[in-house]
C-alpha cells in the first residue's frame, strides 16, 4: 500500500472524526427538554405509521413497497420536525399576526412537500410520471390524508409552543428567584451601613456631655440608641416589617436626632391607625428623615418641622415626609451618601418590592422639601367604624 493511500486514509479519518465531534458538541447543546420531545414525537407518529402500514399490508396491498414507503415517509417526517422547530423558533422574533401567517405558508408547504413525496413513493414508482398524475393524486389527498399531514404540521407547532409557555414561566420564576436571592444580599450589606457613621459620632457625643448634666437623659439616649441599632441589624432578618415597628424605630431615631439640635429640631406624624399593619420594608423611611434633618433643618439657623404623613384610600397607602428648612437652597437634597443606602437605593428598594409606579416623588421649593411615594396593600383591613388619624408632636 502506498504512502499516499495511507494519507489520504488518515486524512479522511480525520475529517469524519472532526465531523463527528462537531455533531456531538451541536447536540450536546440542544436542551434536554427539545431533544425528549423530538424523541417522543418521532416514537408517536413511528407507532402511528407502523399501525397505519401494517393494517394496509394486510387487508389492502399486501405488497412490500407498502412497508418501505411507509419507511421512507416516516424517516421525511422526522426530519421534518426538525425544520418545524427551526421555522417555529425563528416566528418567534416576530408579532403574533406574522406567526400566524407564518405558519399558514408552513403548513402549506408541508402539504405540498409530504404529498408529493407520498405521491413519488406509491404513483410515481409505478409509472404514472406526469404532473396531471401528481395533481389529481394531491387532489385525493384533500379528504382524509390532508386532514393526517395538517395534523403533523400542526402537532409539533402545538408542542413547541407548549414548550416555549413552560419555559417562558421557568425562565420568570428563575429571575423572580435571582432577583430576590440579588435584593436580600443588597438588604443584608445595606442595612448593616443603613446608620451614617456621622449619627453614632453625633450621639455619642452628645451621651458624653449628658452624662455631666443629666445621667437620666444620658441612660434614656443610650436605650434609645441600642433600640435604634438592634432594629438596623436585625431587619436584615425580615423581608417586610409591619408600619408601627418602622413608626417605632423612627421615633426613636428622631428622638436621638433632637438630643442633638434641642429646639431647633420638630416632629409631627400624622398617621391613619389602619396602615399600622401594613408590611413595608425595613428602614424604608429613615433615609428620607435623615435627608430632611442633614440638609433642610440642619443648616438653618432656626431649625424648623419634620411631618410624617400616612394615609390609606382603599387598598393605596400614601407616604410623605417634609419638612420647612431649607428646600431649594440646600446643597444637595438628593445626595446619595447621606443616608447609608440613600434616597436613589430607596427608591430601588420601593420599586423592587411594589413596583416602578412606587418610585419616590420629589418636590422642593422655598418653604421646604418633600417626598412622597404610594404602596398598595394587598391585605386590605376592613373597618366597621370610621378610622380616626392618630397626631402626635414631638
Amino acid at each position: 500500500m502506498s504512502p499516499k493511500v495511507v494519507t489520504d486514509r488518515h486524512s479522511v479519518r480525520l475529517f469524519n472524526f472532526k465531523a463527528e465531534f462537531m455533531v456531538l458538541k451541536i447536540l450536546d447543546r440542544i436542551p434536554k427538554i427539545w431533544k425528549r420531545a423530538y424523541g417522543l414525537i418521532c416514537l408517536w407518529y413511528f407507532l402511528n405509521f407502523t399501525t397505519s402500514a401494517i393494517i394496509e399490508w394486510n387487508f389492502v396491498n399486501p405488497a412490500n413497497y407498502v412497508l418501505w414507503n411507509a419507511l421512507f415517509l416516516f424517516e421525511a417526517l422526522c426530519l421534518f420536525i426538525i425544520l418545524i422547530f427551526l421555522w417555529s423558533h425563528w416566528l418567534m422574533n416576530f408579532r403574533s399576526v406574522v406567526q400566524i401567517i407564518g405558519h399558514v405558508i408552513g403548513l402549506f408547504l408541508f402539504f405540498i412537500t409530504m404529498g408529493t413525496l407520498s405521491y413519488f413513493f406509491n404513483d410515481y414508482m409505478d409509472g404514472l410520471v406526469y404532473f396531471d398524475h401528481w395533481k389529481e393524486y394531491m387532489i385525493e389527498l384533500l379528504s382524509w390524508e390532508a386532514l393526517r399531514f395538517h395534523d403533523q404540521y400542526i402537532i409539533t407547532v402545538g408542542v413547541y409552543y407548549v414548550i416555549r409557555y413552560f419555559q417562558g414561566l421557568q425562565k420568570q420564576e428563575q429571575e423572580r428567584s435571582e432577583l430576590a436571592i440579588k435584593n436580600r444580599e443588597m438588604q443584608i450589606s445595606l442595612l448593616k451601613s443603613q446608620i451614617n457613621p456621622h449619627f453614632l459620632f453625633n450621639t455619642l457625643n452628645s451621651i458624653s456631655t449628658l452624662i455631666h448634666s443629666s445621667k437620666e437623659q444620658a441612660r434614656k439616649v443610650i436605650t434609645q440608641l441600642s433600640d435604634v441599632f438592634r432594629y438596623a441589624l436585625d431587619a436584615h432578618s425580615e423581608e417586610l416589617v409591619k408600619l408601627s415597628k418602622e413608626i417605632e424605630f423612627i421615633e426613636n431615631y428622631v428622638r436621638i436626632q433632637q438630643v442633638r439640635f434641642g429646639d431647633r429640631l420638630h416632629f409631627e406624624r400624622d398617621i391613619d391607625p389602619t396602615c399600622l399593619n401594613t408590611e413595608v420594608p425595613p428602614m424604608i423611611l429613615q433615609p428620607l428623615i435623615e435627608n430632611s434633618v442633614k440638609y433642610g433643618i440642619g443648616p438653618k439657623a432656626e431649625g424648623g418641622k419634620i411631618s410624617l404623613t400616612v394615609r390609606r384610600s382603599g387598598s393605596i397607602i400614601f407616604f410623605e415626609v417634609k419638612d420647612n428648612g431649607l428646600g431649594v437652597n440646600a446643597k444637595n437634597v438628593m445626595d446619595g451618601s447621606s443616608s447609608g443606602i440613600g434616597m436613589a437605593n430607596t427608591d430601588l428598594r420601593l420599586k423592587s418590592y411594589f413596583g416602578p409606579q412606587s418610585c419616590l416623588r420629589v418636590r422642593t421649593n422655598e418653604k421646604g422639601y418633600s417626598v412622597n411615594f404610594f404602596i398598595e396593600d394587598k391585605k386590605i383591613f376592613v373597618r366597621t367604624e370610621k378610622p380616626t388619624l392618630e397626631k402626635i408632636n414631638l
